[in-house]
């Protein structure tokens, strides 16, 4: 637990959450799921999945998961004023917010993308009617009268 603390640190997350991905099944069945240590591991990985700054949605959605999970049963079995407790609440209101801001820009991105959409959906029927513009000013002018530079 304190290797993988110090790759998240180091901000080695994609070796941090390997780390953990093979240790937190083996501390699962060995120690248990509601002992203090498995719980900390969880909760670093957690950390480890809302630090890393190329986490998908997807990763701090789990992050979220996986705190909630946690947060209760540190709340049964350590309490409220244990300071493992308070350590997972503070981690589950922080990537809350962090899954909230993540929430609200992919929002922001897909409405961008709808509004570049319908920009290049105008701007190619603006092209169209100035295309269409130059076909009709072409029959109108004649031949002889075009405009020639002096």
């Amino acid at each position: 637990n304190n290797y993988a603390s110090s790759l998240v640190d180091l901000r080695r997350f994609e070796e941090a959450k390997a780390l953990l991905r093979k240790t937190i099944p083996v501390a699962r069945r060995v120690l248990g799921e509601d002992d203090r240590l498995t719980l900390k591991m969880r909760c670093v990985y957690a950390g480890a999945l809302c630090q890393d700054p190329n986490a998908t949605l997807d990763d701090i959605s789990e992050a979220v998961t996986t705190l909630k999970e946690i947060e209760r049963t540190a709340r049964r079995v350590l309490g409220g004023a244990h300071p493992v407790t308070e350590e997972i609440e503070g981690d589950l209101e922080n990537a809350r917010a962090e899954l909230r801001a993540r929430e609200a820009e992919a929002v922001r991105v897909a409405e961008c993308d709808a509004l570049q959409r319908d920009l290049d959906a105008t701007q190619a029927r603006i092209a169209a009617l100035n295309a269409r513009k130059a076909e009709a000013i072409g029959k109108l002018t004649p031949p002889g009268d075009a405009q020639t530079d002096k």
